[in-house]
């Protein structure tokens, strides 16, 4: 009988930008995988614009590098360890890396706004436990999500105010996407029980998912 260990599998925490999802990973107890930590750095001739605008789209896929984050995801369940990127967001820059070890852990989170995004990928590798989606009130989030930014000194305070505007409009429609692309809408409560099971070794790989309907209020988070 191989003493080998199996492979780590993932559960990818996904959500509006303030929804709580890092708070939510920590609660866990698992270890967790920054997916923010994966954007691209400012002056990447293909970072996107918002219309009309000359301020970079950082809520759009194509401002983050998926292709290191899968790679960092599938090392990890293959080897316990990864090298990852340590991105200041005040500055759009990457100004270090880290190892991540997550050791005999069967089982850890990776967390960001475009976790969605790579549900597929990691579910064609074999390594997908789960894929959920944060999802609460807007004017909740809103406010959350202003705290955090201004606190912490993200960005200029304009373009923390246009895009917390622009997020908050256009929130329904990023979870409608985010559960088209395989994760599961609900909210914190409903999130840790699920994260549990995971943990517990009942699989529930997610299957192609059915948005809810566009009529249905979220619940609060």
């Amino acid at each position: 009988m191989s003493s080998q260990t199996a492979p780590a599998r993932v559960v990818l925490l996904t959500g509006p930008s303030g929804s709580g999802k890092s708070s939510l990973a920590a609660r866990s107890g698992l270890p967790v995988l920054r997916l923010d930590d994966f954007y691209k750095e400012a002056g990447d001739p293909t970072l996107p614009l918002v219309p009309g605008s000359r301020d970079v789209d950082w809520d759009s896929p194509l401002s983050w590098d998926a292709d290191g984050a899968v790679a960092a995801i599938a090392e990890l369940c293959a080897t316990g360890r990864t090298s990852v990127p340590v991105y200041d967001i005040a500055t759009s820059s990457r100004v270090d890396r880290e190892v991540l070890d997550i050791e005999r852990t069967p089982l850890f989170v990776a967390e960001g706004i475009f976790a969605a995004d790579i549900v597929d990928r990691c579910q064609h590798l074999g390594v997908l436990a789960d894929a959920l989606c944060l999802r609460g009130r807007p004017s909740t989030t809103f406010r959350r999500r202003l705290l955090r930014d201004l606190r912490e000194g993200r960005k200029s305070v304009p373009v923390l105010l246009r895009r917390g505007w622009r997020l908050m409009r256009a929130e329904r429609a990023i979870v409608t996407r985010q559960t088209a692309l395989g994760a599961h809408p609900c909210d914190k409560a409903e999130a840790l029980g699920r994260l549990a099971a995971a943990a517990a070794g009942r699989r529930r790989t997610p299957a192609t998912a059915v948005p809810a309907p566009a009529d249905r209020a979220p619940e609060p988070a």
